[in-house]
């Protein structure tokens, strides 16, 4: 599978921690102690998930090798949906009038853009589509309760797409190598680790220690998986994007594995946990600093629980 295009879209507001002590007591030492976060995105009272989703397709670079009305395939990836019928895929399907496409969406937490990956991957391997867009967008602050102290504080808002193809389109495309992913439901607090339940207490972390443990463990676990798929070892990989939920798991991966800071990019600080469009958009942001011929991991871990990872060979 190659890679043809992907951009990104950030709401302009940033709630910096200061906000919360006035709102659940806590200071920002201690909150960017225990998370790494000084700010968080925030959508404004126009915005939502399929508003977004539609501008970070817009955002996708001007000079894609093909037209989005070529598109034979959409795939919505949240877990915080605006609307859970007419879903976000639907609603980029209208925006931009792809009347060709297929329209689905897929929830697996904060695993949800790696396995929208391998959704297109199957699709294309039953050869039912060649063209595929993929559209991750979460937002969480409608559904977040600022005033709990355990999770509060986490969440930021954004969006980011990517075009996928069967067969290479460009000399510019980049090539996804493996992807991999394993559900989780089994072990630890697994569904009662984080959930969003939209009518009743909405998006909350309880067994924040759990959550931590288990994705140190598994976010390692799944990117030593995708590796040695393609032969490679974790000191083959350029750089690493892992889910932006937590500096201290981020920290902890790259201790484990003896990876220096410079080969992880993050933007956790600045925009929070943006669920599962935080590996994109961290993407989306970073492309530049990647060179023909690096090799590039993702690794994720969604409440729920999930894991995935992906090798992507720009």
């Amino acid at each position: 599978m190659f890679i043809n295009g992907f951009g990104h879209y950030l709401p302009t507001e940033l709630v910096a921690n200061d906000y919360f002590l006035k709102v659940n007591g806590l200071s920002d030492n201690w909150i960017y102690e225990r998370t790494g976060i000084k700010t968080r995105t925030k959508a404004s009272s126009d915005e939502n998930t399929n508003t977004m989703g539609i501008n970070a397709v817009r955002n996708i670079s001007d000079n894609i090798p093909y037209c989005l009305t070529d598109v034979d395939l959409i795939v919505g990836a949240t877990y915080s949906p605006f609307d859970t019928v007419g879903t976000l895929a639907h609603h980029v399907q209208r925006e931009f009038n792809i009347g060709s496409a297929k329209a689905i969406s897929v929830s697996s937490a904060c695993s949800s853009f790696i396995n929208a990956v391998e959704i297109v991957e199957g699709y294309f391997a039953t050869n039912k589509s060649e063209k595929a867009l993929i559209v991750t967008s979460e937002h969480n602050t409608a559904y977040s309760n600022e005033s709990d102290e355990k999770s509060g504080h986490l969440w930021g808002d954004g969006a980011a797409a990517i075009l996928i193809s069967k067969h290479r389109q460009s000399e510019n495309d980049w090539c996804i190598e493996a992807v991999y992913s394993k559900g989780l439901g089994h072990i630890g607090k697994g569904t009662e680790g984080v959930y969003l339940h939209p009518t009743n207490g909405g998006l909350l972390m309880p067994f924040g220690k759990d959550v931590f443990i288990n994705a140190c463990r598994y976010m390692i676990e799944s990117l030593e998986e995708v590796t040695k798929q393609r032969g490679y070892s974790i000191n083959d990989l350029s750089y690493i994007i892992p889910h932006q939920a937590n500096a201290r798991i981020i920290n902890n991966i790259a201790k484990q594995l003896k990876i220096d800071s410079n080969r992880i990019f993050s933007n956790i600080e600045e925009l929070g946990n943006t669920g599962c469009a935080s590996t994109l958009i961290t993407l989306s942001e970073n492309y530049t600093k990647i060179s023909k011929g690096d090799i590039v991991g993702f690794t994720v871990f969604g409440g729920g629980y999930s894991c995935g990872s992906m090798i992507v060979k720009r």
